[in-house]
């Protein structure tokens, strides 16, 4: 009578065995369904950028020519190239960040798309405006970066005061661009990170109220990191919308967990 019972036992820690490997292989096929689809969306989008190069680029340039035109004698600007095929390694690194950036709407979807069967109702109804906030924001931090770059490029060339000449590389001028575009972009998303916090548990909106020196200190030590001109104009475009920020999140942090608590109750047994 034992053995019987210990094969059933067993082919029944087997099923549970083979019911796992399917669901973790069901994971994985979905996983690698999102990655093709936000790959494909990026080379998409590199392509694109790269079919439109000229215009892409003259919007790159655009802050270097207003600097070097207010600043020097010459007629006509453009980066100074010193070998055959700078420009064609400058086009496919600007392709590369281009289709990224085009394709990042796609890459939040089906990032999201893969995460949502395991989130509750209320966290669900949150995830696409917590994307869609992530994207505007990053957008509005890269423009801001693009509108002060001409003044950057003025308060880093005034240290060498008449002694040099801006000719700067494609792919020095790109990168450094990039690089500045991407911290203001992600200096941009400063709130999301705060409220995310808040609604995970990590710190509470009367936590961050009362820490507001200290906040406005940190504030200030990761603009001077993101904009590292020494110019206190730069700066303070930098610092006072963070700031503001803060005090924003905090506000939004409160209105949310408020919301969660007024709602009842999730069955997680009915949920999974």
């Amino acid at each position: 009578m034992r053995i019987p019972f210990r094969r059933s036992a067993e082919s029944e820690e087997a099923r549970a065995q083979a019911v796992a490997e399917m669901t973790l292989l069901g994971h994985l096929t979905e996983l690698r369904k999102r990655l093709i689809r936000a790959v494909l969306a990026v080379v998409a989008g590199a392509i694109l950028i790269f079919t439109f190069q000229g215009p892409v680029l003259t919007f790159l340039i655009d802050p270097y020519c207003e600097f070097q035109l207010s600043t020097t004698d010459v007629e006509r600007c453009g980066l100074l190239t010193t070998g055959p095929i700078e420009a064609f390694s400058t086009v496919l690194t600007v392709s590369g960040y281009g289709g990224l950036l085009l394709a990042l709407p796609v890459v939040l979807y089906q990032l999201g798309r893969f995460i949502l069967p395991g989130l509750y109702p209320n966290e669900k109804r949150m995830l696409l405006p917590f994307l869609l906030a992530s994207f505007v924001l990053l957008v509005l931090g890269m423009a801001a970066a693009w509108i002060l770059m001409p003044r950057t490029l003025a308060v880093l060339q005034g240290f060498g005061v008449d002694s040099f000449t801006p000719l700067y590389r494609p792919s020095e001028y790109i990168g450094f661009f990039v690089k500045m575009m991407l911290a203001f972009g992600f200096a941009a998303e400063f709130p999301l990170i705060l409220i995310f916090l808040q609604l995970v548990g990590v710190v509470k909106p009367d936590q961050l109220a009362g820490n507001r020196r200290i906040a406005m200190v940190a504030v200030v030590v990761l603009a001077a990191i993101i904009t590292p001109t020494g110019d206190p104009f730069n700066l303070a475009i930098v610092a006072v919308p963070m700031y503001f920020f803060y005090e924003i999140a905090i506000v939004i942090g409160r209105i949310l967990l408020r919301r969660r608590a007024a709602e009842p109750p999730v069955d997680v047994e009915s949920v999974g």
